[in-house]
């Protein structure tokens, strides 16, 4: 593998300029204008607490934090590993927002209002529609809704902490285990904030309706009207989400999201010292990562970004580009200081199949890696006639 020899910036966007067979397009964004270029002043981190950051939505890319990967207890930020699971069943087919779900005298007992925690108030033995049961315990927080739901997603709330760590697994959750899907605390029962960013992350992804769930402001169940215990969602109408949880070994936490424009911020907080606190601290993350980054789309899914020389097939060269989207989170006025660099094999030989794997791209900025992407073949090259495949493995073999 080389690196292609020629870099260029210029402000029109991103280059990747490229010698010999290589051909070279520049990604069709344009930069965002702006009157200063000054250094990004440092994230308002919480005084008090154990671990926070803020995460760009579409790269993944951690803006700021710290203690990210550090075990902390999720409290009831739990319950949103316990709504995607439920979302994912859903989807699977294997329950529906109809089903009558029990609230067992299980569920009553060990989460209803007779105990310390947060509770939905549905009555025990008696049913009531997943969906709102589910509502119950999102927007309430309710323990004996999500011990309900989990026993009937799963037959136990042991069973379903397994179907929980096997999703948590399944969405890059690299350091979490949970031993419940209500948050109390328990043995073994850990997260850390960039694995509750990238569940933040994945629900918003892959199940809008369910996360839709998170903006509700208040919800009521018989007699009972309980309001949403994300302040956020009163004082920023950016603000859509997500989970809040408090316990005494927790503190207060809140994984939050806000979308402004096109741009998408996730926040976490853990360990704050009050319901305000935790606000506070989070919406000043979130104003933060708005006021001093952006989200850039550097490439597009399969359009040509250069042309890599083929022997032996029916074409000579073959066009390359990206898979998916390539995005990156850049500080404001930075965009066009971006370098990009290609890695290609030298040569290849057909048969090529559309979407192989080629090489990789690279971008920097101010000498350090900020986005990375495989190279695919964008169209295939199947091989050539007998009397071309001759001809070049003669041409091969004099290069050589």
């Amino acid at each position: 593998m080389r690196s292609l020899l020629g870099v260029a910036v210029i402000s029109a966007g991103l280059v990747v300029a490229a010698a010999g067979s290589f051909a070279q397009t520049p990604a069709p964004v344009k930069p965002v204008a702006l009157s200063d270029n000054l250094p990004i002043p440092d994230a308002p981190a919480p005084k008090v607490s154990k671990a926070w950051l803020v995460m760009d939505y579409a790269t993944g890319q951690v803006l700021a934090g710290e203690n990210v990967d550090t075990p902390v207890d999720p409290a009831s930020i739990t319950k949103v590993m316990t709504s995607y699971v439920i979302a994912a069943e859903m989807a699977a087919g294997k329950v529906k927002a109809t089903d009558p779900v029990m609230m067992s005298e299980n569920a009553w007992r060990t989460g209803g209002a007779g105990t310390d925690g947060s509770y939905s108030g549905f009555e025990v033995n008696k049913t009531a529609p997943l969906e709102q049961m589910e509502k119950g315990m999102v927007v309430q927080s309710g323990n004996d809704a999500a011990i309900a739901l989990a026993e009937h997603v799963a037959g136990s709330s042991e069973a379903f902490a397994q179907l929980m760590n096997a999703y948590a697994k399944k969405i890059g959750m690299k350091n979490s285990h949970f031993a419940n899907p209500t948050g109390l605390t328990a043995e073994g029962h850990m997260t850390t904030a960039h694995d509750l960013a990238r569940l933040g992350q994945a629900m918003i992804r892959d199940f809008p309706e369910a996360y839709a769930y998170n903006k509700i402001k208040e919800f009521t169940v018989g007699p009972i009207t309980q309001p949403n215990r994300n302040l956020l969602l009163w004082r920023d109408a950016s603000v859509d989400g997500i989970k809040t949880g408090h316990t005494a070994a927790a503190g207060y936490c809140l994984l939050a999201s806000a979308k402004r424009g096109d741009q998408r911020l996730i926040s976490v907080v853990m360990g704050d010292t009050s319901e305000n606190q935790r606000a506070v601290d989070s919406l000043a993350l979130l104003n933060w990562g708005f006021r001093f980054y952006d989200t850039h789309r550097l490439y597009e899914a399969g359009k040509s970004l250069a042309t890599a020389k083929v022997w032996k097939g029916d074409e000579n060269s073959v066009q390359v580009g990206v898979a998916q989207p390539l995005l990156v989170s850049l500080p404001r006025g930075k965009y066009d200081q971006l370098k990009a660099t290609m890695d290609l094999p030298k040569s290849l030989t057909a048969p090529i199949a559309k979407g192989q794997r080629i090489g990789v791209v690279k971008v920097t900025l101010d000498g350090k890696q900020v986005a990375q992407a495989p190279l695919v073949a964008v169209t295939a090259v199947e091989e050539g006639g007998f009397f071309k495949r001759l001809w070049h493995e003669l041409l091969m073999w004099w290069n050589n």
